[in-house]
């Protein structure tokens, strides 16, 4: 599967949660139904993924988690507000690098 197949998949389970629970709950209520959605559909993932920090060529586990790996190709990065801020943009360019 191409990254924009399963980012399609992705925004239609998205979509199908927030249809049934809507806004207002915590982003790890959001996450654990993804969860199911994606296994219901038959959507490979990881979930909280560790992704360690290299600094000065040594690799350090500070605790950077993707919320989910999705087929190995698209990182998934929660977020249960209303205007995504510029941090979070740069929170998944530092996840991508």
């Amino acid at each position: 599967m191409i990254e924009n197949e399963i980012s399609n998949k992705v925004i239609g389970c998205a979509i199908e949660v927030h249809k049934a629970l809507g806004p207002g709950l915590l982003e790890s209520a959001y996450e654990e139904c993804l969860a199911s959605e994606f296994n219901a559909q038959g959507i490979r993932f990881e979930r909280q993924k560790p992704i360690p920090l290299i600094y000065r060529d040594v690799k350090l586990d500070c605790g950077y988690r993707l919320d989910f790996l999705v087929e190995d190709k698209v990182i998934i990065e929660l977020k249960a507000i209303e205007i995504v801020p510029p941090v979070a943009y740069a929170q998944l360019l530092t996840y991508s690098s």
